[in-house]
């Protein structure tokens, strides 16, 4: 998605004319949602300087310009590209453009540099690597620059940062291999800038290379059990972006320094759903254990674990896999410091105690830093789905007290899953009641979110996009209960809906790799079967326990499954603590279906049994779509939804 094109005289007499921040504005509304003043800001500075670099005769009038292409299953964006032709190829210019006026090199992390932004110094990466890799994933993901071999040139113009010598912390040699493969240009180098557009872009292409990225076909995305294997036998198969990247060399740099000096250290990541967090953690265990670091690979859920064993087996002895990846309550009497780096992936699922009656140990976050020299925690406290599950970052912070280890904390904000749209994530969260936020209505244009009258019409749906890929699933609330009759029968319906004729069973008890079994799209699986993973296409059936009344998304604890353990102890509770109780059931109830509804990468289908929530739904969508009116091709899409929305 390309938010603004024109050849690159059009653009010359838009910026010219005062026109261009305006019309940016315009379509960047239509097509991505509320504009940042700060971003505002800088196309109006940045725009002039791509005016005096591109007024040049030798580069042709009719070189294609696009500013902000969304590079397809990420929240990123290119900031400017040329499009043209040498004398050999099709060819694009990827022009990463910064307001930066200064910068520090940061030693012993791979292609990191501290800047001032957001009012403080922060770590990010080297404007090269940024512009690299952007380059990278769009020649990974889409078919045309594949097949029609379009040429990708990238380099970074940081037109306020001005050199101060030829030891220059931006140009310094340690960032010399990404410098290579995307040439930084700084102030008082627009001539430089404009020689190395005009050695790739020699003749116009009247946006035709424009239509074809913004148009080729997008090729699958990967999934990370698809994956591991190829990761952990040495083999990068994901390329981190931006603040993956500064995590990813946090984590190193505090391994290195654990291994050292002998001091506990740990590492809080704080990301939401689609963030890339446990394709962060695999990517750490490869590198720890390449390293020689003892190393361990953590979760509470099993489900994960028993999906990577099933995708190991093969290429791994099973001795090897039983000790990378382990379950939360496996450190209950391990020495101190008996291992290198404990990665905790879904430290929001970790327990109190562990055990099978919950009876082992102290508490699963003190175990992990007693284990550890350096423990990572990968975290979403809005995934918090039972009662048991205490992992949050002040008990995290708490117990590092304790046991005098150095804290660092990092965020991940880039969305990966729900086609890359940071925007579905607010619009949930919001829709949810979660959390209020900037982009209440606006739900992604890319992402598939229907809403079903008829369950019937949802399952129908789920099964054909399985079909050949067996990477799309059908999810429900635990409103049903999943009795021990049934646990290993398909033909048992745990989930019925007599009104519509509709029947199914939960996954199978005999199973523990439903999310990729062959035929298991035919059951459904709940929070406890899906935590962790992703599909292409989830579809969640929304029972009784999350209802609207009142001009309210409401929940309803009661009405969850006898079976369901999420709520143990909650009756008990709610005798001693009821306003406790009552918030913590609310919390973990919206949590799940947040979860569930965050499994689909390309799409997300619901059906509500309270018909109030599916009318709320369906407002909630149409309100949404007001923002794509204006566009011819969502026209006759959104001309029914807004009709009826004017009738209420």
């Amino acid at each position: 998605m390309i938010v603004y094109e024109a050849t690159k005289n059009e653009f010359l007499a838009d910026v010219f004319q005062d026109d261009l921040v305006n019309n940016i504005c315009a379509n960047y509304t239509e097509k991505i949602g509320k504009i940042n003043e700060r971003e505002v800001r800088a196309w109006d500075n940045s725009m002039q300087y791509m005016y005096r670099v591109l007024a040049d005769e030798e580069i042709p009038n009719n070189a294609g310009v696009a500013i902000e292409f969304k590079i397809p299953y990420t929240s990123k964006r290119v900031d400017f590209l040329i499009s043209g032709r040498d004398n050999h190829a099709d060819s694009v210019v990827i022009v990463e453009l910064k307001q930066w006026e200064s910068v520090e090199k940061v030693e012993g992390k791979e292609a990191i540099v501290k800047t001032f932004m957001n009012k403080g110094m922060i770590e990010t990466a080297h404007p090269s690597y940024q512009a690299w890799s952007y380059a990278a994933l769009i020649k990974d993901y889409n078919e045309n620059v594949q097949n029609d071999h379009i040429e990708l040139y990238p380099c970074a113009y940081l037109h306020n940062y001005l050199k101060t010598s030829q030891n220059d912390s931006l140009t310094d040699p340690i960032y010399n291999y990404y410098r290579e493969q995307a040439p930084i240009f700084a102030k008082g180098d627009a001539p430089n800038l404009r020689d190395f557009i005009k050695k790739y872009i020699k003749y116009g292409d009247d946006k035709e290379n424009l239509y074809k990225i913004e148009n080729g076909r997008i090729r699958p995305s990967k999934s990370l059990q698809d994956s591991l294997s190829s990761m952990l036998k040495g083999n990068k198969e994901f390329i981190m972006i931006d603040d993956q990247k500064v995590v990813y060399e946090n984590g190193v740099a505090l391994a290195k320094q654990a291994t050292k000096t002998g001091q506990k250290h740990i590492l809080i990541v704080e990301g939401g759903p689609g963030t890339g967090k446990s394709v962060l953690a695999i990517n750490l265990l490869v590198e720890f254990t390449r390293r020689g670091l003892v190393t361990q690979y953590v979760t509470k859920n099993s489900a994960p674990r028993n999906i990577y064993a099933t995708k190991l087996k093969g290429d791994f002895r099973k001795t090897r896999i039983d000790n990378l990846f382990k379950g939360s309550g496996s450190y209950t009497s391990t020495p101190i410091n008996e291992f290198d780096a404990l990665i905790v992936d879904e430290a929001h699922r970790l327990n109190e105690k562990s055990g099978m009656f919950q009876n082992m140990g102290e508490n699963q976050i003190k175990e992990v830093i007693h284990s550890s020299r350096l423990s990572i925690f990968f975290i979403d406290e809005n995934q918090r789905v039972t009662l048991k599950d205490i992992g949050s970052i002040e008990m995290i912070e708490k117990f590092a007290r304790e046991q005098d280890a150095i804290v660092t904390k990092t965020e991940l904000s880039s969305q990966f899953r729900c086609d890359g749209s940071d925007g579905y994530i607010a619009w949930l969260d919001d829709v949810l009641e979660i959390r209020e936020t900037a982009n209440s209505d606006y739900l992604g244009i890319n992402y598939d979110f229907r809403v079903f009258s008829d369950p019937l019409d949802l399952r129908n749906e789920i099964e054909k996009l399985n079909k050949g890929k067996n990477k799309s699933r059908v999810v429900a609330g635990y409103c049903w209960d999943w009795k021990k009759d049934g646990k290993n029968d398909p033909s048992y319906n745990d989930i019925v809906l007599p009104e519509y004729n509709f029947g199914m069973s939960w996954n199978l008890g005999n199973t523990a790799t439903w999310a990729i079994d062959e035929k298991s799209v035919q059951q459904a699986g709940c929070i406890h079967t899906c935590q962790g993973l992703e599909f292409d296409y989830a579809g969640v059936i929304i029972g009784d326990d999350l209802i609207y009344r009142d001009g309210q998304v409401k929940t309803d604890h009661s009405k969850r499954a006898k079976t369901d353990q999420s709520l143990r102890g909650l009756k008990s509770m709610l005798k001693v603590e009821p306003e406790k109780a009552e918030k913590l059931a609310d919390e973990i109830i919206r949590n799940t279906y947040r979860t569930l509804m965050t499994r689909g990468q390309k799409g997300c289908f619901i059906y509500c049994t309270d018909k109030g929530l599916e009318e709320y739904f369906q407002e909630r969508i149409s309100r949404a779509s007001y923002i794509y009116a204006e566009n011819e091709l969502f026209k006759p899409a959104v001309a029914e939804l807004k009709e009826d929305y004017d009738a209420r």
